[in-house]
């Protein structure tokens, strides 16, 4: 198959796991997506980017494979970090609840809506018969004690968020109590696996404003100005404020929006636009979400220090992705500072 038929059934997960400060053991999770127990590559399966944070003590990695495959590729990335993180000794600034705290699946192809990666969601935490094919092995099947709840489209029939679901879930409290936890599928969470969100929508990017300051609570009224759910806010943008290296982190999930972006947001240029299911979507950029931030930051005498991108724009995603797989490369994040698109 040609990059560019592969292209058209590509789909990502950004996943989130609770460890960063062990590039290796990172690394051997990313690599568990990449290669079967034998060492054979997966054809059609790239990691494009490895973030760590080590103050947050979490990396996302980017991987990418067809929609046909994408189950197993995650399965057997969670398989390893599930069992190399133990979350009873894990200690970092980030909320988190779950050695793999987060799995989230977006489309990037054409041929793909947000539905098949919702499908795809659902078997990674399930058993789930397949017409035509063996029953699938869910990730609380596959490594036994963990447990999950779903968001998003997954989420069905409700499609609560990932912000709604983790509030639900006690993810941002400082100690979560995982005895008062209902997950969505597993047993009670226990404190070697903790629980892992499971979920699917459109393409969410993470840009993270740092502000010059270590005044948690000017960081926080920042946060709340730019959240969506505020008057005035930012479109698809859900945010925490933390302190990070000895400043304060405005960290952004920015979630696609349907359709155009409001015209009163759009003189500071256009807003990056995509299409799943012939559907129009866009998220804000990355320099209106910084230019917001370091005008309310500059509104209380601080500067900001810079803004980090965690991964890609959805269609640098897949153009990155394309490229990879045309040229067989399969750990993608070792090779991508040389590479120029």
């Amino acid at each position: 198959m040609s990059s560019g038929s592969l292209g058209r059934q590509l789909v990502a997960c950004l996943l989130n796991v609770s460890e960063a400060c062990r590039k290796d053991l990172v690394e051997t999770v990313a690599k568990a997506a990449l290669y079967n127990p034998e060492g054979v590559r997966r054809e059609g399966t790239t990691v494009l980017n490895i973030f760590n944070d080590h103050d947050y003590n979490r990396s996302v990695i980017t991987i990418v494979a067809s929609i046909n495959s994408i189950r197993e590729v995650v399965l057997s990335a969670c398989e390893k970090a599930c069992g190399l993180i133990d979350m009873r000794t894990h200690m970092g600034i980030h909320p988190c609840m779950g050695a793999v705290d987060l799995i989230p699946i977006y489309p990037l192809g054409d041929e793909v809506g947000v539905e098949d990666c919702a499908k795809e969601a659902r078997a990674v935490t399930r058993l789930r018969s397949c017409s035509g094919s063996a029953v699938a092995r869910g990730l609380t099947e596959r490594v036994p004690g963990t447990s999950a709840f779903l968001f998003g489209w997954a989420d069905s029939p409700l499609q609560r968020g990932l912000a709604r679901r983790r509030k639900e879930m006690g993810w941002f409290k400082k100690t979560p109590d995982l005895q008062d936890i209902r997950p969505d599928m597993g047993p009670q969470p226990q404190k070697r696996f903790g629980l892992t969100g499971v979920g699917a929508s459109p393409y969410v990017m993470n840009c993270n404003v740092t502000i010059d300051t270590q005044d948690i609570a000017m960081g926080r009224s920042i946060a709340t100005a730019i959240r969506e759910s505020t008057a005035g806010g930012l479109p698809g943008v859900q945010v925490l404020a933390l302190p990070h290296e000895g400043a304060v982190e405005i960290a952004c999930n920015v979630e696609s929006v349907k359709g155009n972006p409001p015209s009163h947001l759009t003189s500071g240029g256009p807003w990056p636009s995509f299409s799943i299911d012939g559907q129009p979507y866009c998220h804000a950029p990355a320099s209106l979400i910084t230019a917001r931030v370091a005008e309310l930051a500059a509104g209380q005498g601080v500067d900001t220090k810079g803004t980090a991108l965690v991964g890609f724009t959805p269609r640098e995603c897949r153009g990155l992705a394309e490229l990879a797989l045309s040229q067989g490369i399969a750990e993608f994040w070792k090779e991508q500072h040389r590479i120029r698109m």
